[in-house]
């Protein structure tokens, strides 16, 4: 049986967007499109909803307010233009928080979370996690002066912003690209963190850490101040 998705966002683009997205996944389905929380309350009222991608600004109700008023709520994706609610978001245990404009690859491991967490329910109703890693790659694609590198991301130790320009850091060499850190963000799996607006650290990797800084070894990478809530959130359950 497949996975019963509804879209909620008043941009019709976004909820085109989303769409496609969810027809590369056959294991989703798209259950029905809403332009409001209005349309969407009729909707959760006579039709079984697994998840829910829920836009945060909309008129007359917002997202947020939405989802606070859902006594037994699906599983929820937010899906925004605005990080400052990103927060607020994992008070309220949503699966992930994902930035417009959205590349597949951060869509993609959203879903995948998705699927851990009903695995964790029941194995037998749901898809193994083995049937998302066939389609999504155990690597990225860095180029550096014209030359594509494949870099596994378990060998990522960390990556820093340099400006307009990424260096990712392996154990054993660096590599820079041209790219904003917030897009290569995007591109890697659930186990990144962003601990900073200039770093982002590979949670494995991760072998002590205090109030001020993440240590990876004899590196020290900063948490900054408007990310440490949310840091240390994501190390509670590491």
């Amino acid at each position: 049986m497949k996975t019963q998705c509804l879209i909620i966002d008043d941009e019709p683009l976004a909820c085109t967007l989303i769409a496609d997205y969810i027809s590369k996944i056959p294991q989703l389905e798209v259950l029905a499109i809403c332009h409001n929380a209005l349309e969407a309350f009729e909707t959760l009222k006579n039709k079984q909803v697994d998840l829910l991608f829920l836009d945060i600004q909309m008129p007359t109700l917002t997202g947020i307010d939405f989802l606070k008023s859902l006594s037994n709520p699906p599983k929820v994706i937010f899906t925004t233009a605005y990080r400052e609610y990103a927060i607020e978001s994992y008070e309220l245990e949503v699966l992930d928080y994902l930035l417009k404009p959205i590349p597949f690859e951060r869509f993609f491991k959203a879903v995948d979370k998705y699927f851990k967490s009903v695995c964790s329910i029941d194995a037998q109703v749901f898809p193994s996690k083995s049937v998302l890693v066939e389609t999504f790659p155990d690597y990225i694609q860095i180029n550096m002066n014209k030359k594509h590198h494949r870099v596994l991301f378990e060998d990522i130790i960390y990556a820093e912003s340099l400006k307009d320009y990424v260096r990712v850091h392996t154990q054993n060499t660096s590599i820079t690209t041209k790219e904003k850190i917030s897009d290569f963000e995007n591109k890697l799996p659930a186990f990144f963190i962003r601990t900073h607006r200039s770093y982002i650290v590979n949670a494995k990797k991760i072998t002590a850490f205090t109030s001020q800084d993440v240590e990876l070894g004899d590196r020290e990478i900063p948490i900054g101040i408007s990310y440490k809530q949310q840091v240390f959130e994501i190390l509670k359950k590491i």
